[in-house]
């Protein structure tokens, strides 16, 4: 099976500033792949990389086989989440997705609802976005990345101001897409969130990874821990 992503030797300047260093990852599909570090370790950096909102210095990324930024601008069917979502606020959550979802035109109204469901907003609330809490815009930024039912979701801090029912929530969605053969890659501070979901952990620091191993098994009974919680 032809993997998912293939990062092979990036690195990122910014001027002098060495970002990525000669990064190198393969990630196969249908798997949950975490990135930890503290903030300013080139985590951010490098999901922008392989969404093609930023080119690497050095090195190539290629998604579903086709290199970004030279066969492909934006990989298909990748959803994403980085850094806080931008919406127009004057409008409701719903119309919205609606108008992303007439750009891209693969999706109806119906799936653009029944996105809104899966993460918990009512799609008939006629709140504007404005006075929505920060978990509801978060709520509001997964629903986009995954309403177009893409193969790859990179999420950055995806549980960014959910509480705690929030963060138990996205996390079954999380693993329920995994089930579904959805290859995710997310970045997150919550050791928790990272030993919970994910298959294999990646550690970023000062623009180097480096794998960090744990037994499958060890991963099997965290995971059921928590379900049963």
């Amino acid at each position: 099976m032809e993997p998912c992503i293939e990062i092979r030797g990036v690195t990122r300047r910014f001027g002098e500033d060495l970002v990525l260093k000669e990064v190198s990852l393969t990630m196969e599909t249908g798997r949950v792949y975490g990135i930890v570090g503290n903030n300013g370790s080139g985590k951010t950096v490098l999901m922008k990389c392989i969404c093609g909102f930023l080119m690497p210095t050095t090195g190539t990324i290629r998604v579903f086989g086709k290199q970004v930024g030279r066969e492909v601008d934006f990989p298909e069917e990748l959803g994403v989440i980085i850094e806080s979502p931008g919406f127009l606020t004057n409008l409701t959550g719903r119309k919205n997705l609606e108008i992303l979802a007439a750009l891209g035109k693969k999706i109806k109204k119906s799936e653009v609802r029944a996105a809104m469901k899966k993460v918990g907003l009512d799609p008939d609330m006629k709140k504007a976005v404005e006075k929505y809490s920060l978990g509801m815009r978060q709520r509001l930024g997964i629903a986009q990345a995954i309403m177009e039912d893409p193969k790859l979701l990179v999420l950055d801090e995806p549980f960014n101001g959910l509480d705690k029912n929030g963060v138990a929530e996205i996390r079954r969605l999380l693993l329920e897409l995994k089930e579904e053969g959805r290859t995710i890659l997310l970045a997150s501070h919550n050791e928790e969130d990272i030993r919970i979901l994910c298959d294999e952990v990646y550690e970023m620091d000062g623009g180097v990874l480096v794998h960090s191993v744990k037994s499958d098994s060890r991963k099997k009974e965290e995971k059921e821990e928590w379900e049963g919680s």
